[in-house]
């Protein structure tokens, strides 16, 4: 007897696994492919991702890669959501062939189960609910929340945009929430704020917490050595087209850092990750400031930073590139933002700081005590050992499939 089949939609093609959420769509769909046949519905935000089609149909029994367009190209959309009263980041992803291929595999039948990654995929699936199908949501983080926090930051007319959106995706969160059999979110801290929007419906919602390679993410994996300037050097990675990661560049750059060098002269700031905006791009080589860009291997900057960094102000969710510092092995200093929703000992396993003048102390602290440097990153990747591989996270996932499924089979017995 052959597999049940699903369907997997999300929204950015899952591979490869460069950047938060394609990690989390990633390893959620390399799981469920040894449970169940999967057919594969994605957007492709960057062309160059197309060449990983080939690796995706090895492993699914079928694939739906479309482009998302881009530049003028969305204003249709926009324009359309902003007539309809719809969210701009959901009407950005209508499609009418995404449209076609969910209901030509869903009515073809067989398709048991769905599993749906990020809000924006949730219209493709609202009109096929039934009692017969488990559809899973995996809402990741409460993007409503995220573009409150926007609102409270940005100036006019942005606030306003900002503001309409969050007020608009927090209802579309709750009627998406009321219509599948499972929303699933990337915290404990998460879910539990969920449920308070979500009301009777609180029991479908369920934490499943990401995890992080461990044996990728592994000081003493293969990888090549490099060394940093400074004293101390730190590092921070992320996309860095992601608006809260340059707000946290920024922040560190212009408040942060001259702090630290009032008592660490040579202190130096390495910002990790593709995509850098002309903001940032600007301070490269200046203040003992390097941006990157894109790197094809992030581990070899991390182990060589003296400490690795999270300073985000705005964010929602679990950060990866929190998990992945203290699996290195490196001291980690993150803001209670960043810490927000991982199981771990502020003090003991990471360091957690909110202000600039907090953070600049913490790492002048930890320059000045090498020991407890190296004692501060052993401990961060021992409590990654402890409960953070992604086979124990999908093992959770495993158990919240097999009760809701086993529930739907009751109800139509």
């Amino acid at each position: 007897m052959g597999k049940p089949h699903l369907l997997f939609l999300a929204h950015r093609i899952p591979y490869p696994p460069d950047k938060g959420d394609k990690i989390r769509s990633w390893n959620i769909l390399k799981h469920l492919t040894q449970r169940f046949d999967i057919h594969l519905g994605a957007f492709v935000d960057d062309p160059d991702d197309r060449r990983h089609e080939a690796f995706l149909q090895t492993m699914c029994e079928d694939v739906c890669l479309l482009d998302l367009e881009g530049g003028m190209k969305r204003l249709p959309r926009i324009l359309s959501g902003l007539k309809d009263d719809k969210p701009l980041s959901v009407a950005l992803w209508e499609d009418p062939h995404m449209r076609d291929f969910v209901n030509r595999t869903i009515d073809g039948g067989g398709v048991d189960h769905v599993f749906v990654f990020s809000g924006q995929m949730a219209p493709y699936v609202l009109k096929h609910v039934n009692r017969r199908r488990l559809i899973m949501m995996d809402f990741v983080d409460i993007d409503s929340d995220k573009f409150r926090q926007y609102a409270e930051e940005a100036g006019w007319p942005k606030s306003m945009l900002y503001r309409r959106e969050a007020t608009l995706l927090a209802q579309f969160e709750k009627q998406v929430s009321r219509a599948v059999d499972v929303s699933l979110f990337v915290s404990q801290a998460e879910a539990d704020l969920f449920r308070r929007y979500a009301g009777s419906y609180g029991h479908t919602v369920h934490a499943l917490d990401n995890g992080v390679d461990l044996d990728f993410f592994d000081p003493e994996a293969g990888f090549a050595a490099m060394t940093l300037s400074g004293s101390p050097s730190l590092v921070m990675t992320g996309a860095m087209d992601y608006r809260p990661n340059v707000d946290a560049a920024l922040w560190t750059i212009d408040e942060i850092l001259p702090l630290v060098k009032r008592d660490c002269p040579g202190a130096t700031f390495t910002i990790v990750g593709g995509k850098p905006p002309a903001e940032l791009l600007a301070h490269d080589g200046t203040d003992g400031v390097r941006v990157t860009g894109r790197v094809e291997d992030v581990r070899p900057w991390i182990a060589a930073a003296d400490i690795s960094i999270a300073p985000i102000r705005i964010a929602r969710g679990v950060q990866n590139k929190v998990l992945e510092a203290m699996a290195m092995a490196r001291p980690t200093i993150a803001t209670p933002q960043a810490f927000s929703g991982i199981h771990a000992r502020a003090g003991t396993d990471l360091m957690v700081a909110e202000s600039a003048e907090d953070i600049a102390s913490d790492i002048v602290w930890l320059t000045q005590h090498p020991d407890a440097r190296r004692t501060l990153g052993r401990a961060g990747r021992d409590r990654m050992l402890a409960g953070y591989s992604w086979d124990h996270q999908m093992q959770e996932l495993d158990r919240i499939i097999d009760r809701h499924d086993a529930g739907l089979k009751r109800e139509a017995a």
